[in-house]
Parts: C-alpha cells; sequence; structure tokens
C-alpha cells in the first residue's frame, strides 16, 4: 500500500491551524486521516514551565527529536506511541497508541524547526495572521477555554514575543503555502480577507480562472519567485464557488470528496461559512490528493521533499 502524504500546518500559537486542519480532516473523513498536534511533545507541564522561566515556544520546551522521529514513522507507515499534552489544565495525559492513515496531518508550533523535520512533509503550510488578530484570537481562546485570565493571557503574550520572533516566524519561510487571514477595511471580523502567498516548491494548480473577472477584489500576481493571491472576505458566493470548480477539475480523481463543507468554521454552536477560506482549503486539498495520485502511481521519490 502507498505511504501516507503528509500535511503540515504550522504557525504561532492562536493562528488558525485547529480552524484549517478541523476542516481538512472533515473533508477527507476521519476514517481516511491522521491528525495530531505537536504540543503534545512539550517536556514541561504548564507549572513547570512557569519554574523554569520557559516558552512552549522554545524549542529547548520541546522534544524536537522525538517529534522528528514520530513523523518520519508516520510518513513510512509504521505507529508511533505519542504523549498526550492536555490544554485545559497544562498537564499529561497517558501516551497514545496512533497509527498512520491514508493522510497524516500535522500541527503545531515547530513543524519545521530542523531540515530533516521540514522535509518530512509532503506539504508545508504555514499560517500568518497579523499579529494583532492573531493575539485577540488567542486572549478569547485561552480565557475561555484554558482556564487563563485575561491579564495572564496578555502578560503570557509579552513573554513570549522574543521566541516567536526566534523560533516561529522564521519558519515561514519553509513553507510552500503562506496563508494570512486579516480584517477587511471596513473591520467584518465574520468575513476575513485571505492573502496566500504560492512558492515553487509545489506545482500549483493553473489559477487563470481568478484573472477571468475583474473589479470583485480578487488579484493574483507575479512577485519574484512566488505568487500571491488575495481573496477578499465578502467575495461573491457564486465567484468562490467557479473558483474552487477551476481547481476541483483539476483532481477528478478526488471527486468523492467533493462536499459543501468547504470554510465551514464554528463561532460557539453557530456554523458559519467564509468564502476566503473554502479557496484556501480546497487549495490544500489539491495538493494532499495530488501527492497521494503521485505516490501510488510512481512511488516515494516522486514527492521527496528537499531539506530547504
Amino acid at each position: 500500500m502507498a505511504r501516507p502524504i503528509v500535511l503540515g500546518v504550522v504557525g504561532d500559537s492562536a493562528s488558525g491551524k485547529t480552524t484549517i486542519t478541523k476542516g481538512l480532516v472533515a473533508i477527507l473523513g476521519e476514517e481516511a486521516v491522521t491528525h495530531i498536534g505537536t504540543d503534545d511533545y512539550h517536556k514541561f507541564d504548564r507549572s513547570e514551565r512557569a519554574e523554569n522561566g520557559i516558552t512552549p515556544l522554545h524549542p529547548d520546551c520541546n522534544y524536537v527529536d522525538i517529534i522528528t522521529q514520530d513523523v518520519h514513522h508516520l510518513r513510512n507507515g509504521e505507529p508511533i506511541l505519542k504523549p498526550v499534552y492536555q490544554h485545559k489544565d497544562g498537564t499529561f495525559g497517558r501516551p497514545e497508541y496512533v497509527a498512520p492513515k491514508r493522510f497524516v496531518v500535522i500541527e503545531g508550533l515547530l513543524g519545521y524547526h530542523t531540515n530533516v523535520l521540514s522535509s518530512a512533509y509532503d506539504v508545508r503550510v504555514y499560517l500568518a495572521p497579523p499579529e494583532e488578530l492573531r493575539r485577540e484570537w488567542k486572549l478569547k481562546r485561552d480565557s475561555s477555554k484554558r482556564g487563563y485570565t485575561e491579564d495572564q493571557v496578555l502578560a503570557e503574550l509579552e513573554k513570549r514575543e522574543p521566541d516567536s520572533a526566534a523560533f516561529i516566524r522564521p519558519q515561514e519561510q519553509k513553507a510552500d503555502l503562506v496563508v494570512s487571514f486579516r480584517a477587511s477595511e471596513d473591520g467584518d471580523a465574520d468575513h476575513l480577507d485571505a492573502v496566500l502567498t504560492l512558492r515553487e516548491g509545489l506545482p500549483h494548480p493553473d489559477m487563470s480562472v481568478i484573472e477571468e473577472e475583474e473589479n470583485d477584489g480578487i488579484t493574483l500576481e507575479q512577485r519574484n519567485d512566488v505568487r500571491c493571491l488575495y481573496i477578499p472576505g465578502d467575495v461573491d458566493r457564486d465567484r468562490g464557488a467557479a473558483i474552487e470548480e477551476a481547481i476541483w477539475g483539476k483532481m477528478q480523481f478526488a471527486s468523492q470528496l467533493r462536499t459543501e463543507q468547504l470554510g465551514e468554521y464554528t463561532v460557539g454552536d453557530e456554523t458559519r461559512r467564509s468564502e476566503s477560506l473554502a479557496i484556501v482549503q480546497v487549495l490544500i486539498l489539491y495538493h494532499l490528493v495530488t501527492a497521494k495520485a503521485a505516490v501510488a502511481v510512481a512511488g516515494d521519490e516522486v514527492t521527496s521533499r528537499s531539506d530547504g
């Protein structure tokens, strides 16, 4: 059987990793996806980090060598015994036996920290929202779901900033797709714009459909060796569907995955939809299923990655 396809989703704390990965898991099907977070590989629990004066963003606070070993095991189709970190109270739980499925989705802070680790992924995504928005998301999440007060979250953000700058943000340079969701000019928080940087590390689909209609705010620009795609959050539903349709048309072999769930996300108990999120997700899906087809036909060598 062909080996699993490995997707990395890396970004700072509260950058939107779980929103992206949950949607992809739902579309691919839980029976087809092994989904893990590298936060499980923290060396220290919450109280020990406070005692040692170290943040979870620092490599010395994580078993990066074991993450590397386990990601390569999963890529090779081998099961792992994964540690478990419990965000609700900052303690560790029982390790879990994890077997790879057709796709392996790995999200976390330091997924591309070393060349050996970053080379294990078939598709590398980095999430880079504006810092002001990320901090807002973190404040809301950690104070409502992780047992922190707002003052504690703000203090932790300041404490983490040097490590964010030194270890997290430099990983953006190793990504195939850099995704930045940001508030629109009118401040509509429910319809975020998306800015995508598409690097040449992977063959991206033909995006000429972007240029077929003018004055809708969607732009695609070539800047040196990267393409930059801008999608306004209020893009018309039919226009978004046309772009998604064009990308689906490049992967007929995955027609069984077509779904209306693209772009869905939850706020509390309410399910909402974002056209910009849907386009981002279908682009990532394109690369996953294309890599899967290539490995099935030609073997692992066809998608071996450089360590850059």
